[in-house]
């Protein structure tokens, strides 16, 4: 009888044993699942590095840093670097970079894609009716470049050396005649700006090289000067260049820099909250959180 009980005993043992065991595997194959399916809802960018470049001016921070936070919620792991403008086109010419959204086309960045544009692979434009040209406020009495006389001590404020505006800008001092005694004094895209908002708290004249999209029309009751002349050319549209082999190498990227497009309005409100202080990585996450139907678009057919 005892010996009855002590088989009873160890057949007790040994199936609580087994059944401790299939517990055990069966945990550790719903960990397995849980897995599979962390990896499958982050399975789009998979960490993989992407490289934007863009130029250090306001229009450019926006749209660089929107564009790259839809990448980065879809899993990449994306660097957004500035850069000045002709070393913009040359990195994503050469490779470096994976691409930028701020090449000007067709007047503003002529002589850099006369240089890269054959070596890049060109996205369309994702924005239309840019422009640049002479600003002034609207309270100065004068409408036209070619009525210019003495008006803010003969100068006009540029921004950055070499950029297409301000080459536009040196341009029309050889091809209006009345502009033989002035000068363009280049500095950059955010003195240009503080500049202008003094005179313009001051009422006082300046004449700045100018371009739209920008938060400044927003924020200040400006107006272009007429260029009877031509010099700074028609409406331009703002697009998007990549490096050859994108496609192949990340597709899903690809994809949506390719049907990246937004308006002046999208462009000049991201711009507006950067300049009233806002971190350029948090407004670009405001935009995108508040605009989650056009987010939507771009990535569309992305897997």
């Amino acid at each position: 009888m005892l010996k009855t009980w002590k088989s009873f005993g160890l057949m007790a043992v040994l199936t609580l044993v087994f059944v401790l065991a299939a517990c055990g595997a069966g945990d550790e194959g719903d960990d397995a699942t849980g897995d599979e399916g962390n990896d499958e809802t982050a399975a789009v960018g998979e960490g993989e590095e992407i490289e934007l470049v863009y130029v250090n001016w306001d229009t450019e921070i926006a749209s660089t840093h929107v564009v790259g936070k839809v990448l980065e919620d879809l899993g990449y792991d994306v660097k957004l670097t500035s850069i000045e403008n002709a070393a913009m086109w040359e990195a994503v010419a050469n490779g470096e970079a994976d691409g930028m959204v701020a090449a000007w086309l067709p007047g503003t960045h002529e002589s850099q894609y006369a240089e890269f544009g054959d070596q890049v692979v060109e996205l369309g434009p994702n924005l239309e009716g840019a422009k640049i040209g002479l600003v002034v406020p609207s309270y100065m009495d004068v409408d036209s470049i070619a009525d210019l006389t003495d008006e803010a001590g003969q100068s006009i404020t540029g921004i950055e050396p070499g950029a297409g505006v301000v080459s536009a800008a040196e341009k029309a001092l050889e091809e209006y005649d009345n502009l033989s005694d002035w000068q363009v004094q280049t500095s950059s895209s955010g003195a240009m700006t503080t500049q202008l908002g003094e005179a313009i708290e001051n009422e006082e004249e300046i004449i700045v090289t100018g371009w739209s999209p920008h938060w400044k029309f927003s924020e200040y009751d400006l107006k272009y000067l007429e260029d009877p002349e031509g010099v700074f050319g028609e409406a331009e549209t703002i697009e998007t260049m990549v490096r050859e082999g994108l496609e192949e190498d990340l597709p899903n990227a690809y994809k949506v820099l390719d049907q990246f497009e937004w308006t002046e309005e999208d462009s000049n409100s991201v711009m507006l909250e950067i300049n009233n202080g806002t971190d350029p990585e948090d407004a670009a996450a405001d935009w995108v959180e508040a605009n989650s139907e056009k987010v939507a678009e771009w990535t569309e057919g992305v897997e």
